[in-house]
């Protein structure tokens, strides 16, 4: 056995999941600034409708990032679970398989995207003003889409080694990239939203190949063989099946975006749509750590199940959460004290800033609920619990806000503040759920293994 797999089975807890989860968290962060900086940046453009533009497009880039969860974040944990059964060629096998179904997925994807990317848009809540800034952002950042569905896909076989600080670097390089090339398409070159595109796609570019490489290469535990591209039904299906869940939290992201654009246009026009733009980077801001967190507890969780160690998963499972609330915690008051200021950071026209910092203390009410949501909702994915991952993953979306944001208009005054309102009532309900599922359906296997039964 491997060091590093004696890492997982034997370190203490509480620093080994600071090890794999900080590393995870700068990944995640990072990562998150090839939009937020772009964001950032298009904000500064005279016409707010830029931004505004721009903030449609989330749901295509959001599903492209689907799929590269659904066969990624489905793979990792199988793989996971593989080696920590002592089962190495069949974890090479599976990220094989994955790898090979990702770059298909990619090809049809960004096919599908150029073809039908402005009907697309004006179903995603496009106006005749914001719809020539969508479309020159889209058109360049779907070529780009089989290299954003590598990084994010393959990096996740990385950390499953215990390797976070090398999925970190994944991460950086690009997002660092794209930090230095934004500003100079953007504004030196004169290319504008167009610009922000072709930073991203290059910055992606480099991250790909680096992901590739080193996991091609002597230095990773999983090795990625030519001879195990070809996609193999009895391996990627059950990556599939357990990936699902994270694919679905990220595809009804895009159908809810969709809602609350379409929404917001009636209730707010243009205007709105642009805050929410606002709204939903800061939420990102918030989560990304949260999802990092989750995703470096993966691995041991994960492998610590495979090798039935009962006592190592209730600890990680304790430090993760404990760790989730404290920082949810006081990032939410941050918000709650200060909304005007993080507003500013990506737009200061004095009426976009007024109503965005309106709608972030509504929008993020029970901001703090999501520590228990995602670090719940996760340990279900690293358990291979997939089925109840799944209906999780559709409760929160699909099941309580997107209704919440049709149906409340209708029974409150305030109509625009009826749709906002509907994320923190949905957020607080979806919590409430997975944290009861999870403690008995935790109690449930753990019983079981320390009983010596098959799970």
């Amino acid at each position: 056995m491997s060091h590093k797999q004696n890492d997982l089975g034997r370190d203490p807890i509480g620093p080994l999941l600071m090890r794999l989860a900080l590393p995870t968290i700068c990944a995640q962060v990072v990562n998150l600034l090839y939009s937020i900086v772009d964001r950032i940046y298009i904000g500064q453009l005279p016409d707010t409708a830029a931004l505004t533009g721009m903030g449609v497009t989330f749901p295509v880039i959001t599903l492209i990032s689907a799929f590269a969860a659904l066969i990624g974040m489905g793979g990792a944990p199988r793989a996971s679970i593989a080696m920590g059964a002592g089962e190495h060629d069949k974890a090479e096998r599976t990220l094989g398989s994955c790898t090979g179904a990702l770059w298909i997925l990619a090809l049809v994807l960004t096919g599908a995207f150029l073809l039908w990317q402005e009907p697309l848009l004006m179903l995603f809540g496009a106006s005749e003003n914001t719809l020539p800034y969508a479309m020159d952002y889209l058109n360049i950042y779907v070529l780009g889409t089989i290299f954003v569905m590598t990084a994010l896909g393959l990096n996740g076989f990385i950390t499953a080694q215990g390797k976070s600080s090398v999925a970190m670097k994944t991460v950086l390089i690009g997002a660092g990239l794209n930090v230095v090339l934004d500003p100079v398409f953007i504004f030196v070159f004169g290319m504008g939203v167009r610009g922000a595109a072709v930073a991203t796609v290059i910055s992606q570019a480099v991250s790909a190949l680096w992901v590739v490489r080193f996991l091609a290469s002597p230095k990773s535990e999983l090795r990625l063989r030519r001879e195990h591209l070809k996609p193999r039904k009895e391996l990627l299906l059950p990556a599939i099946a357990l990936g699902a869940a994270p694919f679905v939290m990220q595809a009804t992201e895009s159908l809810l975006t969709i809602t609350f654009n379409r929404s917001l246009l009636t209730y707010g026009g243009d205007l709105a749509v642009g805050a929410m733009t606002i709204l939903v980077s800061v939420a990102q801001m918030i989560q990304m750590p949260l999802f990092g967190l989750a995703q470096g507890a993966q691995p041991i969780l994960s492998y610590n199940y495979g090798a039935g160690r009962v006592d190592r998963m209730k600890q990680v499972v304790r430090y993760n959460i404990l760790i989730a609330a404290v920082y949810a915690a006081a990032v939410w008051l941050l918000v709650m004290l200060s909304p005007e200021l993080i507003v500013r950071m990506f737009n200061r026209n004095p009426e976009l800033v007024q109503l965005a910092s309106w709608a972030l203390r509504i929008y993020l009410a029970a901001g703090f609920v999501m520590a228990f949501q995602t670090g719940f909702q996760q340990s279900f994915v690293a358990l291979g619990e997939a089925k109840i991952s799944l209906f999780l993953a559709l409760e929160r979306k699909v099941i309580l806000l997107i209704p919440l944001i049709l149906i409340l208009p209708q029974f409150m005054e305030d109509q625009l503040f009826a749709v906002f309102f509907a994320e923190p009532v949905a957020d607080f309900l979806a919590a409430a759920t997975t944290t009861v599922l999870f403690l008995l359906r935790f109690r449930q296997i753990t019983r079981k293994m320390e009983q010596n039964e098959p799970e």
